[in-house]
């Protein structure tokens, strides 16, 4: 019997990637892709003075990360960790499997990707993982994933750090439609062996948040790089659902160059260095991570009340078994529901193929969600099954910060930077 995709994927023994392909395909990447991008990089320490096998670990930045953190260091080759629903992708599935990308479902257990990650090391190759588990909402990264410190204990190699400005605004999540500008990498490292061994899992885990933050858009100030595009600001108002002056949410409209509010007529201009510029042609202190993070803040009051819930008209998306996804899709449509957060939990009632499919999940086991292209969606695993969401409103990151908050409101393990 034919076996599915699922199967075929963790079914594979992942080997260290043919240093003649790689090479072939980085080099090639480096004089087309990273010198599109203007691509700097810079070595506090370098990697490829390493003999062993070693870990880098990056903030997330982009859909591009995986081009921006192995050129640098090429001809080392690396094994990269990959959301496990973009091997399902038809213009995704062929290049990882000939690079030996190894998948992972994010934001859940999944010890398949720790075997896995360990079997490369074992063999002396070198992995990079992507702790954040997902690249960049907002503009500014987010905490690590939980258990990324006991995956490095396990491993118990030296971990070095790519940290990347940039990759963001080259391609935010809002729209990842390219502008290029520049886009600079930092290698230094973090921890050697022994560092780990002596380490608490706490005292990693802070480092590591320390050194993975990021915000492209103070990073900007500061650089004050032109990003190349006729669309900047189009589709921001799938990251900014809330007005910032009258507080209407999910009415937020945008153009090519603008944000605003049909409700009060509240408007805000944004220019090709990713300045927000008011009606009256003064540049903002606020940026678009600002008005996200005030979001978080006003979602974080939201959530006392005792009887708050979120919910939304969905309809639900599922991977394929047997046949790829093509034309840029990230699941196939099956059925449709009402999802629902409140302090019990998650909870969706609705049909798939046409017969009753109703689930609920934990507060405490979701921490966030997947997002795999822009914000018009998001994802979760429900018993090991990826399952997408498709909301028909502008509500993708509202469910995110509820559920954020929510998990860190009844005592979830995954928290926010401590200052």
């Amino acid at each position: 019997m034919k076996k599915t995709i699922e199967e075929e994927l963790h079914s594979r023994r992942i080997s260290l990637p043919n240093k003649f392909i790689y090479n072939l395909l980085g080099y090639l990447w480096k004089f087309t892709v990273s010198k599109k991008y203007h691509l700097e990089y810079e070595f506090i320490d370098n990697p490829k003075k390493e003999k062993g096998p070693f870990v880098v670990i990056s903030n997330h930045a982009s859909r591009l990360d995986y081009i921006f953190t192995a050129v640098p260091l090429l001809p080392k080759t690396l094994n990269f960790v990959a959301g496990y629903n973009e091997f399902f992708r038809s213009h995704l599935h062929g290049i990882f499997k000939l690079l030996k990308v190894i998948p992972k479902k994010n934001f859940t257990p999944d010890i398949y990707t720790i075997t896995e990650v360990k079997r490369v090391i074992n063999k002396g190759g070198r992995v990079c993982i992507f702790l954040e588990g997902m690249s960049s909402i907002s503009g500014h990264s987010q905490p690590v994933a939980l258990g990324s410190s006991k995956l490095l204990k396990f491993l118990k190699v030296p971990v070095y750090m790519a940290h990347i400005d940039g990759g963001y605004l080259t391609s935010p999540k809002y729209n990842i439609k390219d502008r290029l500008g520049k886009v600079k990498v930092t290698y230094k490292k973090l921890f050697n062996d022994e560092d780990l061994a002596k380490l608490s899992n706490e005292e990693i885990t802070d480092i590591l948040n320390k050194e993975i933050r990021m915000n492209d858009y103070e990073f900007n100030k500061i650089e004050k790089i032109y990003y190349k595009s006729n669309e900047i600001c189009k589709n921001l108002h799938q990251l900014i659902y809330k007005c910032p002056h009258c507080g209407e949410e999910f009415k937020m409209v945008s153009d090519n160059n603008s944000l605003s509010c049909p409700s009060c007529g509240y408007k805000l201009k944004m220019d090709n260095y990713y300045n927000l510029i008011d009606k009256d042609g003064n540049i903002l202190d606020i940026t678009p991570a600002n008005l996200f993070d005030n979001q978080r803040n006003d979602v974080k009051k939201e959530i006392l009340d005792d009887n708050f819930y979120l919910e939304d008209e969905v309809e639900i998306g599922f991977l394929p078994k047997y046949e790829f996804l093509k034309d840029q899709k990230t699941s196939n449509i099956e059925g449709k529901g009402i999802l629902r957060i409140d302090h019990n939990g998650i909870h969706f009632k609705g049909i798939r193929n046409n017969e009753e499919f109703n689930f609920e999940i934990s507060l405490l086991d979701t921490p966030t969600y997947g997002m795999c292209t822009d914000c018009s969606r998001f994802y979760t695993f429900v018993k090991g099954e990826f399952i997408e969401f498709y909301p028909n409103r502008n509500s993708v990151i509202k469910w995110f910060l509820v559920t954020e908050e929510l998990h860190r409101l009844h005592n979830g393990l995954w928290l926010d930077y401590k200052d």
